[in-house]
């Protein structure tokens, strides 16, 4: 009878996407995938160790996942990821529950530890083993791993390294077998998609990945986040613009606009061509959602700087906002900056850029009402459908809640509506 194997995936969708390699792996050596942790006889936590309060939700995590270790089905518990990759040693020392420590690196070593551990015999396992987490016909594909923009508050570089780029033919090849497999809307991701190639290629792809990509024909909706906004030109935006399949949305984390806290943050590019690349979005395409990431509370924020970032985000508005205060992580050369920010402050001032943007997607909602858009279909209640538009993203954005005529509607299915009521990330509406 094969081993149960359970996995509880932390943190980000590039997390995922390590998720399910490993999954696909552990299945091609012979152990029985479940979503139920008290039916796993081995149960992995693949951690997020980003920031603070994300660190704290993989080890409360772990603590949970070993109470299935006490009297239930689980005899082996597998900690892997970015946590375990940060801080080995320290995390041995306090969680003595975990069997086995893992990093990011070599999956092929994870599989074979706890196939062995397990007590079965490793095979080899082919490069595209995977199995998808997501709804069947939304997955992701990653296009790079790592990061070298070195960012004076990011951890990432410390624990994924430089950098490196997938060959845009084993990239097209995975989508063609994501496609195949069901998969309608894909999104594309890493550190940095609009870097994607300059350490292949010897310069930005990413544009060019999209157009072959945009060649399948089983594909319906091809979605790109996490783009630097450096690299993001003209070529780009149009690319965008000009293909069908390719939703007019994009993922651009500015994390601030002063210059000081920019140059300080270690942030490449300009404020100016921050601007300059937004208004050229807007000029081409009035519809383009724009969705981006600040931080409050950088070392050294003054109030001034932190206006300067609030009248930004007014002038320069973007559809979909994430903001975060700045957390003080070990190792980044933002951690020895003098003028760190006191916690309330931190938090008084995300708090006043997350009320200013629930006014902003408000009004981006509203002017919305009375269009007609194709609509995703996620899940069918009755008379009642929920999905996304190509507005919203999977996981980030909110959801759109419409009534249906077609009785025969499924998840994974498209269709028209027409949009007739807005909230601040929820929309409703009604098939047509």
């Amino acid at each position: 009878m094969a081993t149960t194997v359970g996995m509880v995936s932390l943190g980000c969708s590039k997390n995922r996407v390590d998720s399910e390699q490993i999954l696909g792996m552990l299945k091609e050596n012979g152990f029985e995938i479940t979503n139920d942790e008290s039916r796993a006889e081995v149960i992995i936590v693949n951690t997020c160790g980003f920031i603070n309060p994300a660190k704290e939700e993989s080890i409360g995590t772990i603590l949970e996942m070993a109470q299935h270790k006490k009297g239930g089905n689980c005899r082996l518990l597998v900690v892997t990821g970015c946590l375990s990759q940060r801080y080995p040693k320290e995390l041995r020392e306090e969680l003595p529950e975990v069997d086995i420590f893992w990093g990011v690196k070599d999956k092929d070593g994870l599989v074979r530890k706890i196939t062995e551990a397990a007590g079965g015999s490793y095979k080899c396992c082919s490069e595209d083993a995977r199995i998808i987490t997501t709804p069947s016909y939304s997955a992701y594909l990653r296009i790079a791993d790592g990061c070298d923009n070195r960012c004076t508050y990011c951890a990432i570089p410390l624990i994924r390294g430089g950098k490196v780029s997938i060959p845009m033919e084993k990239l097209v090849k995975e989508a063609q077998s994501l496609a195949d497999s069901g998969v309608k809307e894909l999104t594309l991701i890493a550190q940095d998609t609009s870097a994607y190639g300059t350490d292949l290629y010897g310069k930005p792809m990413l544009a060019e990945l999209m157009r072959r990509i945009a060649k399948i024909d089983k594909l319906h909706w091809i979605r790109v986040l996490y783009s630097y906004p450096n690299t993001i030109d003209e070529e780009l935006v149009d690319t965008m613009v000009a293909d069908p399949k390719i939703v007019n949305y994009i993922d651009i984390p500015i994390q601030h606009i002063d210059p000081d806290m920019l140059k300080a943050m270690n942030r490449h590019g300009s404020a100016e061509h921050i601007r300059e690349i937004t208004d050229y979005i807007r000029r081409t395409a009035p519809d383009f959602i724009l969705r981006t990431t600040v931080i409050t509370g950088f070392p050294g924020e003054t109030e001034e700087q932190f206006s300067h970032l609030t009248e930004f985000l007014k002038e320069h508005s973007f559809d979909r906002l994430g903001a975060f205060a700045y957390s003080q992580e070990d190792d980044t050369p933002a951690a020895d900056m003098p003028n760190q920010i006191d916690e309330d402050v931190k938090q008084r001032r995300l708090k006043r850029i997350m009320s200013l943007q629930q006014g902003i997607s408000l009004a981006y909602n509203k002017k919305r009402i009375g269009t007609v858009t194709e609509a995703l279909v996620e899940q069918v209640s009755g008379d009642i459908a929920y999905g996304r538009t190509y507005a919203e993203a999977p996981e980030v954005d909110g959801t759109v809640m419409f009534s249906i005529k077609n009785k025969g509607l499924k998840p994974g299915d498209f269709t028209m509506i027409k949009l007739t009521g807005a909230g601040p990330y929820d929309m409703e509406g009604e098939e047509i």
